[in-house]
């Protein structure tokens, strides 16, 4: 039987907020890049297949309804996809960014793992928020197995910060 995982909140120190912070601004400028390449896709593609339309010979290839209902169809998947995906994820980190705070889970070690190829250090851990860590070289070899240690997070977006 594992035991019960205990968690509590703390306050963001002021490099995480600011790592929060530049994190959010860089993937709010990404959605803006994508939703605005797949604006410009959705008026591309249905002007591409009037083209592949008119190749083949068909008769009426550019009609104008055609290349709106099909412009019109991609750019409401394209929007209603590029919204949930800011709801999903993005508005997590603002939520982290509001409220200022992190949670600190008590955690044991499972196993420990040495990878000689990246000469790095990794223990799994009981969390259901992150399975493995990597740790320094003194952590590895100081923290045995069934030990406890502490895994930083932000609360909402379950960004990992740190181990302690």
């Amino acid at each position: 039987m594992t035991p019960e995982v205990q968690r509590y909140m703390e306050p963001l120190a002021t490099d995480e907020l600011s790592f929060l912070q530049r994190k959010e601004s860089k993937e709010r400028s990404q959605y803006y890049k994508t939703f605005r390449m797949l604006m410009i896709m959705s008026f591309i593609i249905p002007f591409a297949g009037a083209w592949y339309r008119a190749s083949d010979g068909a008769p009426n290839a550019f009609s104008v309804p055609k290349f709106y209902v099909a412009a019109g169809v991609l750019l409401s998947i394209s929007s209603i996809s590029t919204y949930l995906t800011y709801r999903i994820n993005l508005r997590k980190i603002q939520w982290d960014i509001r409220d200022r705070t992190k949670t600190i889970e008590i955690s044991h070690v499972t196993r420990k793992l040495y990878l000689g190829v990246k000469n790095t250090y990794y223990f799994y851990i009981d969390s259901r928020i992150k399975l493995s860590i990597e740790v320094s070289e003194a952590d590895y070899y100081r923290i045995n197995e069934g030990d406890e240690v502490c895994i930083e997070y932000t609360t909402h977006s379950k960004n990992y910060l740190g181990y302690f």
